[in-house]
C-alpha cells in the first residue's frame, strides 16, 4: 500500500509505503501541483481515557465485548486509531466486569487489540471531595488498595491506575502497583503537596486531567498543580477541549512540560458523537449538550465529562494557542502513545516500523478525509 500526502507544515509531498500492517518507508516527494495541493499526513491519534464514545459506554450496566469492539470502530472513524478505556469508580464487581469485557473484546478481535494497549481505571482510590472527586459516585471512593488491583489485573487488561496520593499509607501502596507493571496517576486529587511529591517518588508518574478533578478553590502556591507541573518525573493529561481548560491555561501548562511531559486526552463519554441534547449517562447522570460540544449537568453550567473528540482537541489548539498543527499531532499520537504502557513499537508516528495507521485530513478544516488502520481503509 502507498499513501500520498503532506506533511501537518504544508512543506513536503510525503509518500508512505506499508506492507502487513506496518509502515515500511517514508519518503519526501516533489510534487507539479504542490503539496498543499495534498491531504494532511498524520498518525492515528492516540486517546489515553475515553469513557465512552457515539453512545456506547465502557461504564454502562450494560457493557459487553460489543461495546468496546463498537467504540473501536467508531473512535477510528473520528481518527483515534488507539484508545484507552476509562473505568470510573464503582464496587469492585463492576469495574472486574468492565475489565474482563475489554480483555474478552481484545480476544475477540485483532483490530480491538491493535488498538487498545490496555485499560484505565480512574479512581476509586481518589479524593471524596466536593470537586476533587468530580462525578464519581462518593458511595464507592475508599482508601487505596494495592491487593484489590491485583485482583482487577486478574480480570483485565489494567495498565493505568488513577489515585489521590493522600493519604501515609499512599507510597507503599503505589509502590506495590508499580511492581504489578502497572502505572500510577495522581488525580481526582486534595492531596498535599508533600503528599503528591512522596506519591511521585513512590513511582507515581502520570496525571490525570491535570487541572480538573481539583477543587475549584486551592491555594495560590503550594497547590497540586504547580507541584505535579515542576517534577519533570511526571507526564501531565491535558483536556483541549475549549470548555475543562482555557486556552491560556493549556499554553502554560504544555510550555511547563516540554518537550515530552504533556500529552492530549479527550475524556469522552458515551454522549460524544451523538447529537446536542438531554441524556442520561452511567457517569454524569442527566446531562445536556449543546452545540460547542460543551457537555453540562442538566440545568447548571458544571461539565460533566467531555464530549469532543481528540482531533476536535487538535483543533482547537491549532485555533487558540500558537501551537502548530505538527505540534497538536504530536501532542495526540506520539506523546500519549508514550505515556500509554503497553503501546506498540514506534504508535504514533510516521516512520518505518511504526504501526500502519495513518489519517489523511483536509488542511484547510483539519477533518477527516481517510483513515487506514493496519494498513486497512476503515
Amino acid at each position: 500500500m502507498k499513501i500520498l500526502g503532506c506533511s501537518p507544515d504544508g512543506r513536503h509531498a510525503v509518500e508512505v509505503e506499508a506492507e502487513a500492517g506496518v509502515i515500511t518507508q517514508v519518503s519526501r516527494l516533489s510534487t507539479a501541483s504542490g503539496p498543499r495541493d495534498l491531504p494532511v499526513l498524520a498518525p492515528g491519534l492516540v486517546d489515553a481515557q475515553v469513557n465512552g464514545y457515539a453512545g456506547h459506554d465502557v461504564n454502562g450496566e450494560d457493557v459487553e465485548p460489543g461495546t468496546i469492539i463498537a467504540i473501536t470502530h467508531a473512535l477510528a472513524r473520528a481518527g483515534t486509531t488507539s484508545w484507552v478505556p476509562t473505568i470510573i469508580t464503582g464496587p469492585r464487581e463492576r469495574i472486574m466486569h468492565a475489565l474482563d469485557c475489554v480483555r474478552r473484546a481484545r480476544d475477540a478481535d485483532p483490530v480491538v487489540r491493535a488498538a487498545i494497549p490496555c485499560a484505565h481505571v480512574e479512581g476509586p482510590f481518589i479524593s471524596p471531595d466536593d470537586g476533587a472527586r468530580g462525578v464519581h459516585d462518593p458511595r464507592h471512593i475508599r482508601p487505596i488498595d494495592a491487593d484489590e488491583v491485583t485482583a482487577w489485573k486478574s480480570a483485565g487488561p489494567v495498565g493505568i491506575v488513577t489515585v489521590s496520593g493522600a493519604g501515609a499509607e499512599a507510597p507503599a501502596h503505589i509502590r506495590r502497583i508499580r511492581q504489578l507493571g502497572i502505572a500510577v496517576s495522581i488525580g481526582h486529587t486534595s492531596a498535599a503537596s508533600a503528599e503528591i511529591s512522596r506519591a511521585v517518588a513512590a513511582g507515581a508518574h502520570l496525571a490525570t486531567h491535570l487541572g480538573n478533578g481539583i477543587p475549584t478553590m486551592v491555594p495560590r502556591h503550594p497547590n497540586p498543580m504547580w507541584t505535579l507541573l515542576a517534577d519533570d518525573r511526571v507526564r501531565v493529561g491535558l483536556i483541549a477541549d475549549g470548555h475543562h481548560l482555557p486556552a491560556e491555561t493549556l499554553i502554560a501548562m504544555i510550555r511547563a512540560k516540554q518537550p515530552r511531559g504533556a500529552y492530549l486526552v479527550s475524556d469522552l463519554t458515551a454522549v460524544g458523537g451523538c447529537s446536542p441534547g438531554r441524556y442520561t449517562t452511567a457517569v454524569g447522570g442527566e446531562v445536556e449538550l449543546s452545540d460547542n460540544l460543551r457537555l453540562s449537568h442538566l440545568g447548571s453550567d458544571m461539565l460533566a465529562g467531555a464530549a469532543a473528540t481528540l482531533l476536535d482537541g487538535v483543533r482547537f489548539l491549532t485555533r487558540a494557542t500558537p501551537f502548530t498543527l505538527t505540534e497538536a499531532l504530536d501532542l495526540a499520537s506520539r506523546l500519549p502513545a508514550l505515556a500509554t504502557p503497553g503501546s506498540r513499537r514506534a504508535l504514533g508516528r510516521i516512520r518505518p516500523g511504526a504501526p500502519a495507521d495513518v489519517l489523511l485530513l483536509d488542511p484547510d478544516t483539519v477533518q477527516v478525509e481517510t483513515v487506514i488502520v493496519g494498513g486497512n481503509h476503515r
